[in-house]
């Protein structure tokens, strides 16, 4: 596996902002008291740390195939007492089967290049009685506002480089399908969006992609295997720049979601 995005800091940040209430609120009334979650692909740990908030005295584990990730993970936990990290393989994961009430992963299916494998797996370890959650955006849903052929050739261009790691970028869509091959038993399939419209949300944004595009993994490939060259890369970042500043400037993220019973 690839990790498209890499972990640069304009990578992190993002993920940082994370939590159930952003991010994970379609699976939020199964994080109750007691519960025995797995978080695949936990990244920084936001949302592990605030589901470990929710099912305590239940625990939580966060797994990340980075050890530096999962270091950070556990030193921002150091004080939470049913939650740890560890690294981890989503396609053989180290738990007997039907170890948790909930195997929850957020924006992980999207980067592998076998989801359905993973979806298996995921379901391996889930209880009889328990549910797996996912969750993926599908950036050729992606919609803002003014338009900008520079902020469409970049959505192109990431797609075509996820793609070349043998991702899904468009996975929100196919989380269903998925999940049916997977061998399922009940899916319960949704959808919902994250909005940048405030001057705030849209200078946090339009910032994190302006770095992506210059400074993050994703430049990096694009001008190593000649996807775009350095002057391509630095006209998306300004368009990101000039969209943050526009007071009409709004963006919507599209997202799958699923809720599995084995």
């Amino acid at each position: 596996m690839t990790y498209t995005h890499g972990h640069h800091e304009s990578v992190l940040r993002s993920h940082r902002w994370r939590t159930v209430e952003n991010s994970a609120a379609y699976a939020a009334p199964y994080f109750v008291a007691g519960a025995r979650v797995l978080d695949v692909g936990c990244g920084p740990g936001t949302i592990t740390i605030d589901i470990a908030n929710r099912v305590a005295p239940g625990g939580v584990i966060g797994i990340d195939p980075s050890a530096d990730v999962v270091a950070a993970a556990s030193e921002s936990a150091s004080d939470i007492e049913n939650v740890e990290f560890a690294t981890g393989d989503v396609y053989a994961l180290d738990f007997p089967d039907a170890s948790f009430d909930v195997v929850h992963a957020h924006q992980v299916l999207q980067h592998l290049p076998d989801p359905v494998g993973a979806l298996r797996e995921m379901r391996r370890v889930c209880k009889p009685d328990g549910i797996v959650a996912a969750r993926d955006s599908d950036y050729d849903a992606f919609t803002w506002f003014p338009t900008d052929p520079r902020l469409a050739a970049w959505q192109a261009l990431y797609r075509e480089i996820a793609r070349a790691n043998r991702g899904e970028p468009d996975a929100g869509r196919m989380l269903l399908a998925w999940a049916r091959r997977a061998g399922f038993s009940g899916i319960e399939p949704s959808a919902s969006a994250w909005c940048f419209a405030t001057p705030e949300d849209r200078a946090w944004w339009g910032e994190l992609w302006a770095e992506r595009m210059t400074t993050s993994a994703i430049a990096e490939q694009a001008e190593r295997e000649k996807f775009a060259t350095r002057a391509v890369l630095e006209d998306m970042a300004a368009a990101w720049r000039e969209w943050a500043a526009n007071p009409d400037g709004w963006f919507a993220v599209l997202h799958g979601e699923i809720i599995c019973r084995p």
